[in-house]
């Protein structure tokens, strides 16, 4: 029988499930957090969010800062992010794109294991 403490557990969540960070200087980092980090509030309005983002004649711009103020670590630290961005779809996309990487590789290894 193996023994594991709950620090055991949160580490191995941790390094699976981690957040994607992002600093902004050398003082503020903003953590995005991985959709199984999230209340499950979040996680729904991300599904539905992630979902718009399918229609061709959808905002993007707003619907990755929303999406962004639904998985930062607070909304402080979204509003921080999005003021940093400026509006820049690109970099928005970007954002997205290695956070979404992220949580990939992270369920990806969850299921292999």
């Amino acid at each position: 029988m193996s023994n594991f403490t709950l620090d055991d557990i949160r580490a191995a969540a941790e390094a699976k499930y981690g957040s994607t960070d992002i600093a902004l200087d050398e003082t503020t980092t903003v953590r995005l957090l991985n959709p199984l980090r999230l209340s499950k509030e979040n996680r729904t309005a991300l599904i539905a969010v992630q979902e718009k983002m399918r229609d061709d004649d959808a905002d993007q711009e707003t619907l990755l800062s929303e999406a962004i103020g639904l998985i930062a670590e607070s909304p402080a630290k979204a509003k921080k992010l999005l003021s940093a961005v400026g509006g820049d779809l690109a970099v928005l996309a970007e954002i997205f794109t290695a956070y979404s990487e992220g949580t990939q590789a992270g369920e990806a290894s969850a299921s292999r294991d």
